[in-house]
């Protein structure tokens, strides 16, 4: 074993029996460099990466090819989830070195950390225009050992380039009264009108984009027929629910197989928003199946939720999730139903390039729609939806026979916050108290165990153990899940608690010159550059983020009305790259969508039973932008007795209230003549 057998990462213990003598991230590493007058070699992954896997078995397994890495570099094994604020600085090396990135990333660099050289996956031989990575390695132990000033040279120049990047000033330019319109007209531009989506393959699902564009009436159809689509594609688990990562193709059909825990958390919020919009009771069971999924397999019996699952099963990559034509004969009479209906054929449409052997497989889908499908088998639908249902149970106990994805069982404080979210509005969205046990006991989870002494929130826990100080994305994601928590459920110490991390935000990360929020802050360890993310990569950016929890808490505390200014400067600052940007700024324009909505807030008071049909009534209604504000008040209120203990809501517009109402009708036309929801 190696040093990697001591850490915590699931993924760097993946590499611990590599005969490659890999440091982890670390002044050890950096001391070991400068002592033997060396480069480093950093190799950045996460632990459900396909490719990532694929570069292991061929390179780093190799004891040929690792003790060539041995012998010239210095070997740095970095887990990406565990510190994305060093993931973050490399991967801008590599784009500005190549014009794109991606893990496995491969980064070269002196021993004082400056890159010199870098690239993503490296193939055991020369193919496909990729030079070999024995040849990467020989011809960069050359180049040091001859031509040290050339390499000195290029590291001067890229670390040059990256502080050029980090924003130092900006200007604070107010917004053109049409920038709503015009971020929904860039989307519209790169909009796949057939399959839904953005671009082309692969196709992601970009949960915060669809998000914004729910907020906007001319958006809306946008997103709705992105999420029919993607649900009916075999992106979507359909058998036991949840999401893989991204399609490879067009039409959402062949997946990478791999599913994270922010897909999961994000889309079934996004979900819950829709079916709030649409009534259509198709998303609300898409949003309850990744849900019962996340549960299911990714909920650790503290109340965290786990990372990822990988992609491959027994180092084939999607064995778990596929099917031939023959394995359907368990369904009897339904064999063939169920053929039509998940579009399994016999040539199948899915490949392990790497294992051929294992032969051509279907990936389950829903090609037809279910009417069409009832039509063509002359079912009625009634009696076409209790026999796929019967199917779909059969097959999915048939497939938990088989060897299942392994899970990254770290927990991430800032996913968690996404997660925490989605159970949270799922709870106020139903008004079913399991989901809201799920979200409070997650928070009570990370409250006792990923807290700082200091008052912020560590980034990580495995094996009872939390570390890496906390970065702004967990400080503010998990803030904007504490939120949705306290709108579901009506406990103050969460929104306190929310306010408390929303401080920290504003106080450690925040620079007024530049307009922004850096991603680190306070005490954390230098690093070449601080980033400032406003881009998406997975997740609502850290600059959205933030500057929505800044919203949201301007809203709720009269001593916090800082946030609505830093969450306009914000955006102000990134506005020329989110007009320019077709995609990938979904989460910046969620915030100019709250900046621009008006002030609203609704009140629900009493206790929960009391105020369960306003609430239910409440929960109809799309209100992305509006502070809900439960209450268990009640004695010596006259309002609360005048019907036998019934709850009472208030809806206020702009800092001005309609009459309270105890009736849920009287509710319901208040919120639409005010036009919410």
């Amino acid at each position: 074993m190696n040093r990697l057998a001591h850490e915590s990462s699931p993924y760097l213990r993946q590499h611990q029996d590599n005969p490659v003598d890999w440091y982890p991230w670390g002044e050890e590493a950096f001391a070991a460099a400068r002592e033997r007058d060396v480069p480093l070699l950093l190799s950045v992954g996460y632990s459900t990466c396909h490719w990532c896997h694929v570069m292991a078995h061929e390179s780093f397994e190799n004891a040929q090819v690792a003790g060539f890495m041995n012998a010239h570099f210095v070997n740095v094994k970095i887990d990406r989830e565990e510190r994305p604020d060093v993931d973050g600085v490399y991967m801008s090396a590599v784009q500005a070195m190549t014009g794109s990135g991606g893990w496995p990333m491969t980064v070269f660099a002196l021993p004082n950390g400056e890159p010199f050289y870098a690239g993503t996956y490296f193939p055991p031989t020369d193919r496909q225009g990729l030079p070999s990575f024995a040849r990467v390695l020989s011809s960069l132990a050359q180049t040091w050992q001859t031509e040290r000033e050339k390499v000195l040279g290029n590291a001067e120049a890229i670390t040059a380039h990256l502080r050029e990047q980090t924003p130092q000033e900006s200007e604070s330019d107010p917004l053109p009264q049409d920038f709503l319109e015009r971020g929904v007209e860039n989307l519209s531009r790169v909009y796949d009108a057939r399959f839904g989506g953005f671009g082309h393959a692969p196709k992601f699902p970009a949960p915060t984009t669809l998000s914004f564009l729910l907020t906007q009436p001319q958006g809306q159809q946008m997103a709705l027929t992105t999420l029919h689509k993607m649900g009916r594609g075999g992106i979507y688990d359909q058998l036991g629910g949840g999401w893989h990562r991204y399609s490879v193709d067009e039409r959402w059909l062949v997946p990478h197989f791999e599913k994270m825990l922010y897909d999961n958390a994000q889309l079934a919020r996004t979900l819950l928003g829709a079916y709030q919009i649409s009534q259509d009771t198709d998303l609300l069971r898409l949003a309850r199946e990744t849900l019962a999924y996340l549960e299911r397999e990714m909920l650790s019996p503290e109340g965290g939720f786990y990372s990822a699952q990988d992609a491959d099963q027994e180092g084939i990559e999607g064995k778990f999730f596929v099917w031939t034509l023959q394995e359907l004969a368990l369904l009897g009479e339904d064999a063939e139903l169920a053929q039509q209906a998940f579009g399994v054929t016999p040539e199948g449409n899915f490949m392990d390039p790497h294992h051929p052997e294992f032969g051509r497989r279907s990936v389950l889908s829903m090609p037809q729609p279910r009417p069409d499908l009832a039509a063509g088998l002359d079912l009625e639908e009634d009696e076409l939806r209790g026999r796929l249902e019967r199917a779909r149970t059969l097959l999915f106990e048939e497939r938990r026979k088989r060897t299942h994805p392994g899970t990254d069982d770290k927990v991430l404080t800032s996913w968690n916050g996404l997660a925490l979210a989605a159970f949270a509005d799922a709870a106020r969205i139903t008004g079913e108290p399991h989901y809201l046990d799920i979200a409070n006991r997650n928070a009570d989870f990370v409250r006792a165990s990923l807290s700082d002494p200091d008052g912020g929130l560590l980034h990580t826990f495995h094996g009872g153990v939390a570390r890496v100080r906390g970065l702004i994305e967990d400080q503010a994601l998990y803030g904007l899940g504490l939120v949705a928590l306290y709108q579901a459920g009506g406990d103050l110490a969460h929104l306190h608690w929310a306010r408390e991390l929303w401080q920290r935000c504003a106080g450690q990360y925040w620079n007024e010159e530049a307009g922004l929020f850096y991603s680190t802050g306070g005490p954390a360890e230098v690093l070449l550059t601080r980033q400032a993310q406003a881009f998406d990569s997975a997740v609502l950016s850290d600059n959205a983020a933030a500057a929505l929890l800044g919203l949201w808490m301007s809203r709720y505390f009269l001593e916090e009305r800082e946030g609505e200014r830093l969450a306009r400067r914000t955006v102000q600052t990134f506005q020329r790259e989110m007009l320019s940007a077709a995609s990938g700024f979904g989460g910046l324009w969620q915030v100019a969508a709250f900046l621009a909505a008006p002030h609203t807030e609704v009140a629900l008071l009493g206790t929960p039973p009391q105020r369960a049909e306003l609430a239910a009534e409440l929960a109809r209604h799309f209100l992305p932008f509006t502070a809900i504000a439960p209450a268990e008040v009640g004695g010596g209120l006259d309002v609360l007795e005048q019907r036998g203990g019934a709850g009472v809501a208030y809806v206020c517009v702009n800092r001005a209230c309609e009459l309270p109402t105890l009736d849920p009708a009287v509710l319901a036309g208040q919120l639409e003549r005010l036009g919410l929801g």
